[in-house]
């Protein structure tokens, strides 16, 4: 599913304009982002929270010219889902062997 897709439903079950979904979506976007680099985490009851993970300093290998590097710590974003919201995936989506 893309962000046209989620804009296409959320019009047409609402009766919003699309450019008005449009532009609300992008805006929740643009605010989760910017929490983020603020250095918040976004926290959504019932769906999940948009957190800042750390990971740690660690040594990596340049295959190519046989070298070895340090690959700094640094902060990445992450989604963790909400209990409710994991369960009711599980629940819903088949699996496919």
């Amino acid at each position: 599913m893309t962000k046209a897709d989620i804009v296409g439903r959320i019009s047409d079950k609402t009766g919003m304009e699309k450019a008005d979904v449009q532009a609300v979506v992008e805006g929740f976007m643009r605010e989760v982002k910017n929490g983020l680099e603020a250095g918040d985490n976004v926290y959504l009851r019932g769906f999940g929270s948009f957190i800042i993970k750390k990971r740690a300093k660690k040594t990596g290998r340049n295959i190519s010219k046989n070298t070895t590097l340090v690959i700094p710590a640094h902060y990445i974003p992450a989604f963790k889902p909400a209990k409710v919201f994991a369960e009711s995936v599980k629940d819903k989506v088949p699996v496919k062997e």
